[in-house]
């Protein structure tokens, strides 16, 4: 039975690995994309997209428990790999009302997907095992083959798309049934948005939503616009990507091996991942000019306070990955471990809170200088780390207490 979770668990990462394979690719160009394109007809913004793709997932999480409990996590996960392949195959023909109305529905599927992914997740998982397995789905899938598409494959890929290459995605299971049932839950999530727990991870998942934006759009977006990396600044968008995803892969696969036997306290990983982003945050600051967030059709034209350097941008998509696998393997740990047997609404709550805040992200982004983005991510951040240290100290006493 042990063999048999560990499988589920590994085919989840590997399902996940190829869905995201597409859709993070879109995420990290899609703006360089729009503002290369010679429709003078497309208006569409990339941040725009991406922040109505957050807000729906934030509210959308409200009826994906229901719809998790009524049809089972795999079923719910396969249709929601059927939106993401929607919103890919909108760049085959760009249009602003195909663009946005994608937007909207991959927004639904993405509350569905990853409430089911963590209830899926927790039903494979044991006290002993969820460290373990929280981080093998995420180096799994933190290995995307997204990371090596250039700009140029991305537009090849979308137009050869086929939505028979979906069967590979996910895993189906039985036949869709009803999806207006949100009562079901509705009072259960009311009941743990009151806790405790729950009010002080929330700080912590809406930092995880800030920082997922960051690294996700606008980081991307901010070495594109980067006069001074040259005509190399497009391809680096890429190679930014496979830096990121290094350091996901390396965050996710060292803390679930450290953190299986408790060697290590979930609230050390979480400190690193502080400290890392916080680092990065700084050589950010210093390498990239304030208003390369905010580029339209020409790149920057401020200097920032270091000359503009390739390795420190690199180092910094390296440490800004492995920051992120920090808080998400954590975030995902503790709330398996004390909502073992809430884990479909407990889920959505954390979804709800990290999406609406990457939505909110995604608005801003396009409009606020990058000094001012990444100090909101540095108190965020903070507060957010000292919450999960005060839930994690809560979790310990009630444990001796029990115990004595």
């Amino acid at each position: 039975m042990a063999d048999l979770r560990t499988f589920n668990v590994v085919i989840l990462g590997v399902g996940f690995l190829l869905i995201f394979t597409a859709f993070t690719t879109c995420g990290n160009i899609e703006q360089t994309l729009i503002k290369s394109l010679d429709n003078g007809s497309f208006t569409g913004s990339g941040y725009d997209s991406l922040g109505i793709i957050y807000g729906v997932f934030s509210f959308s999480n409200l009826l994906a428990p229901t719809v998790v409990a009524v049809i089972g996590p795999q079923i719910t996960m396969f249709f929601s790999g059927i939106l993401y392949s929607g919103y890919i195959a909108a760049f085959i023909t760009p249009s602003v009302w195909s663009f946005y109305l994608t937007s909207v529905l991959i927004g639904i599927g993405a509350a569905m997907l990853w409430t089911a992914q963590g209830h899926f997740l927790v039903e494979n998982s044991d006290a002993a095992t969820i460290n373990r397995n929280t981080g093998m789905f995420w180096a799994l899938l933190q290995c995307r083959l997204n990371r090596i598409l250039t700009k140029s494959e991305f537009r090849k890929f979308v137009r050869s798309f086929d939505l028979s290459n979906l069967c590979i995605f996910v895993f189906p299971d039985h036949c869709l049934l009803l999806i207006f049932m949100f009562y079901l839950f509705k009072e259960t999530i009311i009941q743990l948005l009151k806790t405790k727990t729950i009010l002080l991870l929330s700080c912590c998942m809406a930092y995880s939503g800030l920082e997922l934006s960051f690294y996700s759009g606008v980081y991307g977006t901010c070495i594109g616009a980067t006069a001074e990396f040259g005509e190399a600044s497009k391809g680096l968008i890429g190679i930014s990507g496979i830096v990121v995803g290094v350091g996901e892969i390396v965050g996710g696969g060292l803390f679930g091996l450290i953190c299986k036997n408790n060697r290590f306290r979930r609230t050390s990983v979480v400190f690193l991942g502080m400290v890392v982003h916080f680092v990065a945050f700084y050589l950010i600051f210093l390498n990239i000019p304030e208003d390369a967030p905010i580029v339209l059709k020409t790149n920057t034209q401020h200097k920032p306070y270091l000359t503009p350097s390739v390795s420190i941008a690199l180092l910094c998509s390296f440490l800004l990955g492995l920051g992120d696998s920090c808080f998400n393997t954590q975030l995902y740990s503790i709330l398996g471990r004390v909502y073992a047997e809430q884990s479909a609404p407990a889920f959505a709550i954390f979804k709800f809170i990290q999406s609406i805040f990457a939505a909110i992200a995604f608005f801003y982004s396009g409009y606020l200088l990058l000094t001012w983005q990444l100090l909101l991510m540095v108190i965020l951040g903070f507060t957010g780390t000292l919450c999960f240290f005060m839930v994690e100290r809560m979790q310990h006493f009630s444990v001796d207490l029990q115990e004595y």
